[in-house]
């Protein structure tokens, strides 16, 4: 048996989340391998739609001008019933929510995360299977079958499993998945058509008998490519899977089944069947059968082992919420295990991982099934409300351990996304820029507001708390209120620190900032801490993130 040298995190599946874990940690610096047991990419657009908050998750990461390059802007949606349109949704958000909804197969997805991957000097490590693992109190040892048949033993910090809805790291940490499966089945083809719709809409067509209950359904998202969708229907029984399904080794049916998949002739039958307007189908890519089951995990991780994505949820696909759920599920891993790693994190940091993400996880499992049952048509909230929370606008932490308490007041409180804003002016700067391009590239950020003009020993305090408290990780920024003097030089702590006026007022009126206020914003963009300009409360917060003394 072969070893290896150790590596501080192996991520064990190389889809989207497991990309996307394994590229924050080595943006990080962290020692990182990431395997797949399948010898290449699969070229299926089984996950396509994007959320604005995964963009801003990209943006974050400096990868969302690549991902956006290559989707296709998702304008809205029609809903036809028995031939007849019924409504017509407009997809849209909040003019300072930097990002709309986009269409992007799951196939391109993987491939721009992977170079983003390769540019940390990383690479997919293809036909490499886990085959079982232990732990104890100081890392993980896992067994690997490689491409050319041997077995390596690998000594590693860290287990992440990213390996979808039958995880061998699920199975071997003994983590319940309870749920249930819908006994429907769908086709799935990425095909073009010939018809006239407006490009950059879902289509949402269904027949209804005569008792009201939906017995045919056709659902087209956009792809990039003229007149190119990614469509599901109803599967006929000559191409049903239930049997197949039935007798799977763990009893999970979900995703795309073996067996014939559909022709082109049984897409263009359910298109003569349903489409608005007569159109006729070609070019198909690929197609399949798709089952759907809906199930969580009863905990994100145990000890050093944890896991994100299908492995830790599955669910219908209304709503596209399955892949941009998990990508955030690593995202918000991947910065704490960084943390970890340097030996910087408080001991109960990765704890919080479980706290933030499960409750998450729960909520989009109950959603994407009523909305799969009852159509998300007959959402009871206000259509405003719906938006942001498909958008994942409204994804949040308050109560998390690792966040302050929530207080009172208004505008965003802890636990809360840290919202976008513009009209920012910084140095040297002749174009107004958003909050988010001053929050690119940094982790843990300190943004203080109406700090003043003037230096003074309560900044000096202020700032070198900040840098002591986290080992030299928190960067800290001054916004400045719209009438403040935009080259004004402010130094704290021995430096001069980065100066952002607020020209138009919109930071003040979106964090609802009267006074003079401390912000805390971690790495995964969400607010940690709301804080008056004082160090002994921020040294507080920063204690339940960092160690004591974290090494800088």
């Amino acid at each position: 048996m072969a070893h290896s040298f150790a590596t501080d995190v192996l991520v064990v599946g190389a889809g989207p989340v497991g990309l996307t874990a394994a590229a924050e940690l080595r943006r990080r610096g962290v020692t990182c391998r990431i395997v797949d047991r399948l010898p290449a990419r699969l070229p299926f657009a089984k996950a396509v739609g994007i959320q604005p908050r995964t963009l801003e998750v990209w943006d974050r990461m400096g990868m969302v001008r690549a991902a956006l390059e290559a989707a296709v802007p998702m304008r809205g949606q029609f809903l036809y019933v028995n031939g007849v349109e019924k409504a017509r949704i407009e997809l849209s958000v909040p003019p300072e929510v930097p990002y709309g909804f986009v269409a992007l197969p799951q196939y391109e997805t993987e491939r721009i995360l992977d170079e983003f991957l390769g540019r940390f000097g990383a690479a997919v490590e293809r036909g490499t299977e886990l085959v079982s693992f232990t732990q104890d109190a100081d890392g993980v040892t896992c067994r690997l079958h490689t491409p050319s048949g041997a077995e390596e033993e690998l000594r590693t910090r860290y287990l992440v499993g990213c390996d979808g809805a039958h995880s061998i790291v699920r199975k071997g940490l003994g983590l319940s998945f309870e749920g249930g499966a819908f006994a429907e089945e769908y086709m799935l083809a990425d095909v073009r058509v010939d018809w006239d719709l407006p490009p950059g809409y879902n289509l949402r067509a269904m027949h209804l008998d005569g008792d009201g209950a939906v017995d045919d359904v056709l659902v087209c998202i956009p792809l990039p490519g003229r007149g190119r969708y990614r469509m599901s229907m109803m599967v006929p029984p000559e191409l049903s899977t239930a049997r197949q399904d039935a007798a799977a080794p763990d009893g999970i049916a979900h995703g795309l089944q073996s067996g014939r998949g559909p022709a082109l002739a049984d897409i263009q039958t359910v298109l003569d069947r349903l489409s608005p307007q007569p159109t006729t189908a070609f070019d198909i890519r690929w197609t399949s059968v798709f089952r759907i089951s809906h199930r969580i995990v009863d905990r994100y991780g145990d000890g050093r082992v944890f896991v994100a994505g299908d492995a830790a949820h599955i669910h219908p696909p209304t709503g596209a919420q399955g892949m941009n759920t998990g990508i955030q599920d690593a995202w918000n891993l991947a910065w704490k295990l960084a943390l970890a790693c340097e030996g910087a994190a408080h001991p109960g940091l990765l704890a919080g991982y479980d706290a933030e993400r499960r409750p998450v996880g729960e909520e989009v499992v109950g959603r994407t099934v009523r909305h799969a049952v009852e159509g998300m048509e007959n959402d009871p909230d206000d259509p405003a409300t719906v938006m942001l929370r498909e958008a994942q606008l409204l994804v949040g932490y308050r109560g998390s351990p690792t966040v302050d308490p929530v207080g009172e007041g208004r505008g965003p409180r802890p636990g809360d996304r840290a919202p976008d804003c513009a009209g920012l002016t910084g140095p040297g700067t002749a174009y107004p820029m958003r909050l988010y391009d001053v929050l690119r590239d940094r982790d843990h950020v300190l943004l203080l507001y109406g700090a003043g003009s003037e230096p003074g020993a309560g900044l000096d305090e202020l700032v070198r708390t900040a840098r002591e408290s986290s080992g030299g990780r928190m960067e800290v920024c001054l916004v400045l209120a719209a009438d403040a003097d935009a080259h004004a030089v402010i130094e704290a702590d021995g430096t001069a620190l980065p100066v952002y006026v607020d020209t138009r007022g919109e930071f003040a009126r979106l964090y609802a900032a009267e006074e003079p206020t401390a912000f805390v914003v971690r790495p995964d963009g969400y607010l940690g801490a709301r804080l008056p300009l004082s160090p002994s409360p921020l040294a507080a917060h920063l204690a339940a993130v960092f160690t004591p003394n974290p090494p800088n």
